[in-house]
Formats: structure tokens, sequence, C-alpha cells
């Protein structure tokens, strides 16, 4: 037999390890070279790996949620054209892998003067059906019209080769994510059935936290353990930018302006004044670097949780630029095609609710950043403007601050001039202020 192990590459970037995500092949199934075998997980981006060679997959490491470092063995093939085992070996835990470093070949035996009797490979004993009390029907439904469609990259691209609109096809996976075998099935005609949920104590499901929403967590929790956070909430009077956002939607086809794009005009306007808001500090160095240029990231709620995006060089952009770039990098963000660097590289965050915006919140600050502006919802409130109480439509801007390197004085100065911007939005549009 003539064995071939791939060993996890390196995925660049300084990347020293990978979380399993998603497995597309099992002990058994015979693949060709370049086929997307796994998708992986690295603190950058998510990654669709190919098959380095055709052949059949002998074994595989780890499950989903495992972290496999880079340079161990992920999957063993038997190349094309090499005999066939008598079984198939089972998947090994990926601490087992990581423990026992590369793997050496072992010499095969002088073969008996009588060879052996060649037996069967063992039939595996079908997998019992889940039954109906054990299927959720929300977990097997097709997306409902307007949501969108949870699944990986390598599942999108061979729907698209096969022309499958996915919005049609039942997924079996957590909240309705479409996994590779429920597009099989769909093309095959076969019916789905999902798989049937970890059963909990009591009435308690366990949910295995993997993949995006692990990092997730991972980075949230270093982010307010390491960064002192304070937080500053103004109030915003945005009567006359919503009568400008109207004015300028009405006049033109195509997507409207958001409020986004003016308050990330207004924010890269002020920064210019304030260069430790627009900063990473490098804890290892111990250096604060300040950006000259504006790489604006977005936080974007997406069926995967909460992700950042990236519209680099911003400071760059027009009004109606900056809208498009927003646009786009969120969408790219929910439907799991951005590229690693839409994803990477951020300054300063804005974050949004939108219509769920509340009063007020504390958002948390995007590390290694400084600073993130969040933007709560706009309502029409009564005010006292020259005496008189009238209705005006108010937004709060409620950010976070990192307190080491951001003085109260800089941080409130800088969403007060944000708060002109907005408050007076022809001057948005003047060079010199």
């Amino acid at each position: 037999m003539s064995e071939h192990v791939f060993k996890l590459p390196d995925l660049g970037e300084g990347t020293v390890e990978a979380e399993i995500v998603e497995w597309h092949v099992k002990p058994g199934d015979t693949v060709r070279e370049g086929d997307t075998v796994v998708d992986v997980m690295t603190d950058k981006a998510n990654i669709e790996v190919p098959a380095p060679v055709s052949g059949t997959v002998l074994r595989t490491t780890g499950e989903p949620g495992d972290t496999v470092p880079v340079g161990s063995e992920l999957m063993a093939f038997e190349l094309a054209g090499s005999p066939t085992k008598a079984a198939v070996p089972k998947a090994r835990p990926a601490s087992e892998a990581a423990s026992t470093g590369p793997v050496t070949p072992v010499p095969e035996p002088t073969p008996p003067t009588a060879p052996p009797v060649a037996t069967a490979p063992p039939v595996p004993a079908p997998e019992p059906a889940p039954t109906a009390a054990s299927v959720d029907a929300q977990d097997v439904a097709p997306p409902r019209s307007g949501e969108p469609v949870r699944t990986s990259p390598a599942v999108r691209r061979r729907a698209k080769e096969a022309g499958v609109d996915l919005v049609g096809v039942t997924g079996s996976g957590p909240r309705g994510r479409i996994l590779m075998r429920d597009l099989d099935a769909h093309l095959s005609g076969a019916p789905v059935h999902a798989a049937v949920r970890p059963q909990g104590v009591g009435e308690i499901d366990e949910v295995k936290i993997i993949g995006v929403r692990r990092l997730i967590a991972n980075r949230l929790q270093a982010a307010k353990q390491q960064i002192p956070h304070f937080a500053y909430v103004e109030q915003v009077d945005v009567t006359a930018l919503e009568s400008l956002r109207r004015h300028l939607n009405e006049n033109r086809t195509g997507s409207g302006l958001t409020y986004l794009p003016f308050i990330g005009l207004a924010l890269i306007r002020a920064l210019g004044r304030f260069p430790q808001c627009n900063a990473h500090f490098d804890a290892e160095r111990g250096v604060l670097k300040q950006y000259r240029r504006v790489h604006l990231g977005v936080a974007t709620q997406t069926p995967d949780g909460l992700k950042v995006p990236v519209v680099h060089n911003a400071d760059s952009r027009s009004l109606w630029q900056l809208s498009e770039d927003i646009r786009r990098v969120t969408t790219a963000a929910r439907d799991n095609t951005a590229t690693r660097e839409e994803m990477s590289g951020s300054t300063i965050t804005i974050t949004s609710l939108g219509r769920l915006g509340g009063i007020a919140s504390t958002p948390i600050i995007n590390a290694p950043e400084t600073a993130v502006i969040g933007v709560n919802k706009a309502v029409d409130t009564p005010v006292v403007v020259d005496g008189q109480v009238t209705v005006r439509l108010m937004m709060n801007l409620s950010s976070s601050f990192d307190h080491r390197f951001v003085d109260g004085h800089d941080a409130a100065s800088l969403i007060q001039a944000v708060k002109v911007y907005l408050e007076e939005p022809a001057t948005l549009f003047i060079d010199g202020l």
C-alpha cells in the first residue's frame, strides 16, 4: 500500500494552528486532487483545504471544534492505483495526532511463503434513521424567504457549478445549515434526515462552541480582560441629517444611503485630531501604532455570529463610495464570501443594532484597537430648542475607549466633533473644517 500523509499546511500570516469546522469526506471516500476535504478556521479567516493527491481517505484527524497544529497530521490517503486495505482505520483525536508529531512510515514485513486468504472489508451497519421525536422541524426546514442561506463556501461553489439555488435545499445542520450531504441528497432526489440532537440532562440542550462562535467568545473575553474600557454616551440631533439623507435618496437610483456612511464620514473627519483613537496597541512591544489612514471596521451580525469586515482606506472614499463599500463588505461577511483582507486590518470600528439600537449600549472594543463607536436608533423626542419644546429626531452615540491611551477629555472631544458634523451635515463636505 502506498500511503500519503497530509499534514496541515502553513496557512500564512504567522498561523500556528487551525480549528476544524467541517469535514467534507470520511474514511473510505474516494477524492480527486483539488477536491475540498475540510473547512478549517484560523484567527483570520475560514479556509477550504483541498486534497493534495487523488486516492482513498484512510483516516482523518480530529472532529469539528478540535484544534490541529500546523505541520501535524490532518489526514492520510491511499494513493490511486494502490491495493485496497482490508479495513478502514477510524479517525484519531486531534490531541493524539498533535502529541505524536510527524508519522514515520513503518517497513512492511516480508510476505509469507503462502499468501493469506483475502478477506472482504467489513460492511458497516446502516445508521438508524432518526425518529420523528428526535428531529426538530425548524432544523430541517428550507430557509424562509429573505433569510440568508447558512452553509459553507464549498457547498456554495458546488451548488453554483450544479446550477442549484440553495434557497430550495433543505438543511439538516444546526439552525438549518446546509451540509454537503444535504446538497447531495437534493441532487439525487433522496430525502434528507436531520442529525439527532445531542441529549442533555433533563431539559438542557448542550451546544458545542466551535468555529466562528468560539473565536468570537475568545476575542471578546480577551478584550474585556485586557482592556480597561470606559464608556461615553452623547445625544445627537439628526433631524437635519435625516432631511439630507432623504433628499439624496430621492434623487438617486439604486441602493439608498443609511446613517452608517454619514457617521463613518463624520468619524473619519474627526479622527485627524485624535490619532490615539485610530490606533492599535502592540502589547508585546509596548507600542501604540497610530494609523494615518482609516481602515473602518463595521460590526455585522451574520448567521455564524458577529463579524467585523473592513473598508480599507475609508478616508479616501466619498459618501457614496463609502456607502457602497460598507454594503459590499457586510454582504460578503454574511454570505461567507469575504476575503481574508476584507476581514482583517481595521483601525477603528463602528457597531450598530439598527432598529434594535435601544437607548444606549456599552460596546466591547475590537482588540487591538483603542476605540469603538456604537450607534443607537433614531427616535422622535421632545427637546427644548431656543426656549421652546419641539420634536426632534434624536440619536445616541454609545462609545467605548481604551483608557490606557485615550483620556476622558479626548474621548468626549472626539464624540463632540462627530456630533457637530452630524448636526450640521453640510460641514461634512467642506474642506478645512
